[in-house]
């Protein structure tokens, strides 16, 4: 799976994503754009769009992108909050099917 982290997200979280491919949007080159465009741009090359922002599933029009989105319900984006929810962001991103908005965590 090949997945897209959001600028909020630690690098490291990366690392962790064992069996998936994961880079980040700074990675990517894409910092600073706006959601709607960059839902567009990791449409074209990612599987998966990884973030904390709970807000983009109100403010974006998720259903047509042919990505899915993954929204982590974290208290805060540091590396040690968001560890405890790897397990099962790896078990949902090996069976994700696309189009489709799930969250970890919370």
């Amino acid at each position: 799976m090949r997945i897209l982290l959001d600028e909020s997200l630690p690098r490291d979280l990366s690392t962790l994503l064992i069996g998936h491919e994961a880079t980040t949007v700074r990675a990517a080159g894409w910092s600073g754009i706006k959601n709607g465009k960059l839902l567009a741009l990791a449409a074209t090359q990612f599987d998966v769009f990884v973030t904390a922002d709970r807000k983009i599933e109100f403010q974006q029009n998720l259903v047509t992108l042919p990505i899915a989105i993954v929204i982590l319900v974290v208290r805060r984006t540091r590396i040690q909050a968001i560890e405890p929810i790897v397990p099962e962001l790896i078990k949902l991103l090996n069976h994700i099917p696309p189009r489709t908005l799930h969250k970890v965590g919370g």
